[in-house]
């Protein structure tokens, strides 16, 4: 299906007509779940957690200025929502701030990595970037599959600028270092 702008559809459903909401969650549901469930680790939390951000967002559209993206506002709607979730579910999630202690070769990891077709390497980031935590995983997701800017991610998570990018590094990191864990562990099987 082929969508307008979607401050068309936000006009519409301000001059009354609520149905062009459907079609706004139509073009983001995907999008809301995959966030969703990057956070909260399994699919029924986050289909619900989905569901309650874009109720939360029909209920305040009226706030949305149009100052960022539709999308970015309601990936804040949700990382908000998911993040309530957590925190009324009294989940502990590992703090990002943690260091990873184990040293990581990043220059030898991406050599293996370049060297691999994409296919495969495609199925070695999945596997090293569901070993992650939820924020972790969301930001790198965010940043390299979504292709949200810093700016953007900052709008979504309320993170300041040096915090997302400190963060980010980290992420990297640890991706890094699932990634060489799995990488020698595939080593092994075919040596």
């Amino acid at each position: 299906m082929a969508y307008r702008n979607d401050s068309y559809y936000i006009s519409k459903i301000r001059e009354g007509d609520p149905g062009s909401y459907s079609i706004l969650v139509d073009k983001y549901k995907k999008m809301a779940f995959h966030v969703a469930m990057q956070l909260m680790g399994n699919r029924e939390d986050a289909e619900e957690v989905a569901q309650d951000a874009f109720l939360k967002a029909y209920q305040a559209l009226n706030s949305y200025k149009g100052d960022s993206k539709f999308s970015t506002w309601i990936y804040r709607i949700i990382y908000n929502t998911a993040i309530s979730r957590l925190r009324k579910k009294k989940l502990n999630i590992t703090s990002i701030d943690d260091d990873y202690a184990a040293t990581i070769n990043i220059k030898s990891t991406q050599s293996t990595l370049q060297n691999l077709r994409s296919l495969e390497r495609k199925k070695y980031l999945q596997q090293a970037l569901e070993q992650l935590k939820g924020e972790d995983r969301l930001l790198l997701t965010l940043f390299y599959l979504e292709e949200n800017s810093v700016e953007e991610i900052i709008t979504i998570t309320g993170l300041s600028l040096s915090n997302v990018k400190v963060k980010l590094h980290r992420a990297r990191r640890k991706l890094y270092g699932k990634l060489e864990l799995i990488l020698q562990g595939e080593l092994k099987m075919i040596l």
